[in-house]
């Protein structure tokens, strides 16, 4: 059968880089809130994964898309959004924090930028934040513009990133701090450049507010990478599995809450802050989990892809579910995150877990980030 293709139209919104990752030799996209995210170059996972330890990458991650709140009532209604305490945020300070609703299900788990005491960006995982912001905001009568701006995040990762960000932005580049922004200057216009992203590897994210510099930023990382032996890349699956980096609508979705998903010290409990979902967080709390995120290593050949959930059994009982897995070079094994059921979620309890071809794989759970007991 032929392979099947991912159809587009102009509901799937372009980035401002497309032009630049298609003659960069893009061969895959996915869709991530309704903006292609593209997801290959012809490069393997393995060997993404080794290049992105090793060097630096430059991603096209415009998908990220950003919820902006502005005006007087901004800080009110961006603590109503999240269990985080917002309240002694600088100016320049990111923070990543669980949005949940009123049962306490979480409905995304942005970063959020603090541009000025009554201006926020709410930098979003792959669900509609827009709308309820902007009904929330109209139900409660706040004095606040919700809106969704012209800005386009560009990505570089890897431990090269301080140096290629230098020949772009100047050496000030290398005194932002983690999860920390600057604004910074390229052709004349300040632009937002945080160190932060979505690898464990270290490196920055700049976001572009003005599309029609779009291609220009990227030429200008591009040719700066070019002696540090840069490439074009996008989240790699296997780095994101070892370091515990959670994808909402995988890992999580609003059938969970947070302290399943190990958030909970990012849920004030104490009433010193209200936010929607307060209440239903302390009944949850009160309760105990049941279940829990986990890493999990197991055996067998490289392992396919997980289009839906795979059952993790003991005894012949379902203990929990994977919800991405792969091939690991640094373990030479199969690595996967899941919920688990809290009577086995420990470190090192085994487990058999059945994968979508049916194949039987034993493994055990990991904590997170992943540490191999076999070997340690």
């Amino acid at each position: 059968m032929p392979a099947s293709k991912l159809q587009t139209s102009i509901r799937q919104r372009a980035t401002p880089y497309k032009s630049r990752v298609e003659r960069a030799g893009v061969t895959d996209f996915s869709i991530v809130n309704h903006t292609l995210l593209p997801k290959g170059f012809g490069e393997s996972q393995q060997s993404d994964y080794t290049h992105l330890k090793n060097h630096v990458q430059l991603w096209d991650v415009g998908c990220q898309r950003q919820v902006e709140l502005k005006g007087p009532d901004a800080a009110h209604l961006a603590q109503l959004m999240t269990p985080r305490d917002l309240s002694a945020g600088q100016v320049g300070q990111c923070f990543y924090a669980p949005m949940v609703d009123e049962a306490g299900g979480l409905l995304n788990d942005p970063v959020i930028l603090k541009l000025a005491n009554d201006h926020y960006w709410f930098s979003i995982a792959d669900s509609d934040v827009l709308l309820w912001a902007k009904a929330l905001a109209y139900g409660l009568r706040l004095d606040v513009s919700v809106d969704e701006p012209d800005v386009w995040p560009l990505a570089v990762q890897g431990p090269k990133s301080d140096d290629l960000l230098e020949k772009v932005f100047g050496e000030s580049v290398r005194s932002i701090a983690f999860f920390r922004f600057k604004k910074l200057s390229f052709q004349g216009h300040p632009l937002v450049v945080a160190r932060a992203g979505y690898s464990k590897q270290g490196g920055f994210e700049i976001y572009l507010d003005d599309s029609s510099l779009g291609p220009a930023l990227w030429d200008a990382c591009w040719d700066a990478g070019q002696d540090l032996n840069l490439r074009p890349g996008s989240p790699n699956l296997i780095e994101r599995i070892e370091g515990g980096l959670m994808s909402y609508g995988n890992e999580m979705t609003r059938q969970n809450n947070p302290f399943e998903c190990g958030l909970d010290r990012y849920c004030q409990l104490d009433g010193s802050v209200d936010y929607i979902g307060l209440e239903a967080l302390r009944r949850i709390d009160a309760e105990g989990v049941k279940q829990q995120i986990r890493g999990l290593i197991f055996s067998g050949d490289p392992c396919p892809p997980v289009s839906q959930a795979w059952s993790v059994l003991l005894n012949d009982a379902r203990v929990g579910q994977v919800t991405s897995a792969v091939w690991s070079p640094r373990f030479q094994k199969n690595v996967g995150l899941g919920m688990i059921s809290h009577n086995h979620w420990d470190h090192g309890s085994e487990v058999l877990i059945v994968s979508e071809d049916g194949e039987e794989r034993y493994g055990m759970v990991s904590q997170l980030p992943m540490i191999d007991l076999s070997t340690a």
